[in-house]
């Protein structure tokens, strides 16, 4: 199935991970084009992912900078900016440059207003040996929500894939974790996920894990099978009843609306000192021979 046969307005959420144009080792793609020819066939694929996006939905490219930059400027044209969410790469110097420190992932949506969108926590973040809070929350720790804080467009604690008995035969794989987030950002249980360079699996699988239909199209074989096969092992993941993305045995994103189902709710000072209050017995009236009596 190919995009161009789509019908219009059926997809909630596009997500792209395309070839960075780099002479990455991919097994049934070549990986270097002339700068034009790459630009022109990216300009195809994504008029065609705003065509098939239906009008509440979002469309989101994962990308380095340079090409991202591009990319906008075709999107600016056809779709609706909202964010440019910056994804710490953790690399290493290489001089003579500035270190080139994130992937950049484009938020845009089909349309200006109505888009479904849903803030998302991350745990707060803690020390390894005392479990105290990195954040300083000063004279505001009382308003410090119980799991964690809503992310930013800058997120640091999600980290590329690092062992390889977690990798797959596949040149550029991305962590479930950070396909999961996007998916809960903007997408309710039952709405329907397309990539178009699934590679894997990893956003089918994010998908399925959260409760979401999912559509991937993949051109290599070896990477389609190895993605049917871990699809069939993959099971939703929830906690209290509610889908959530999991790492190691930890959430690692929820969505708010799921949290305040969950968690206690974030009370400030004023309104938990009015709780102890209320919770308080009120002392009982003395009884009549005890009240003091006025002198005659």
């Amino acid at each position: 199935m190919c995009l161009p046969k789509f019908p219009i307005i059926l997809i909630d959420v596009c997500f792209a991970d395309p070839p960075f144009n780099l002479d990455k080792k991919y097994t049934s793609y070549k990986d270097r084009r002339a700068v034009d020819e790459y630009l022109a066939w990216c300009e195809q694929w994504l008029r065609e992912l705003v065509r098939v996006t239906k009008p509440s939905g979002s469309i989101l490219v994962h990308n380095i900078p340079k090409w991202l930059t591009y990319y906008a400027d075709i999107l600016n044209e056809i779709a609706h900016f909202r964010h440019w969410i910056a994804w710490d790469a953790m690399s290493a110097p290489v001089g003579k440059t500035l270190l080139p420190a994130h992937y950049g992932i484009l938020f845009y949506s089909k349309q200006a207003k109505g888009t479904k969108f849903f803030e998302v926590r991350a745990p707060h973040k803690t020390c390894r040996e005392c479990g105290a809070f990195l954040k300083d929350y000063g004279g505001k720790k009382d308003q410090r929500h119980p799991f964690g804080m809503l992310v930013s467009d800058v997120w640091t604690d999600i980290h590329r894939i690092r062992h390889n008995k977690r990798r797959d035969p596949h040149p550029c794989q991305l962590p479930i974790h950070l396909l999961e987030r996007l998916i809960l950002m903007t997408t309710d249980e039952g709405d329907l996920v397309l990539d178009p360079f699934l590679g894997t699996g990893t956003t089918a699988i994010a998908a399925k894990r959260l409760s979401r239909h999912y559509i991937g199209i993949e051109l290599d074989p070896t990477y389609h099978q190895v993605a049917l096969e871990k699809l069939a092992q993959t099971k939703p993941t929830r906690y209290e009843g509610y889908p959530v993305s999991l790492f190691l045995g930890k959430i690692q994103s929820i969505r708010d609306c799921d949290a305040a189902h969950i968690f206690p709710p974030q009370l400030t000072k004023q309104q938990k000192r009015r709780q102890k209050a209320a919770a308080q017995p009120v002392p009982e009236p003395l009884p009549l021979a005890f009240l003091p009596v006025a002198a005659e």
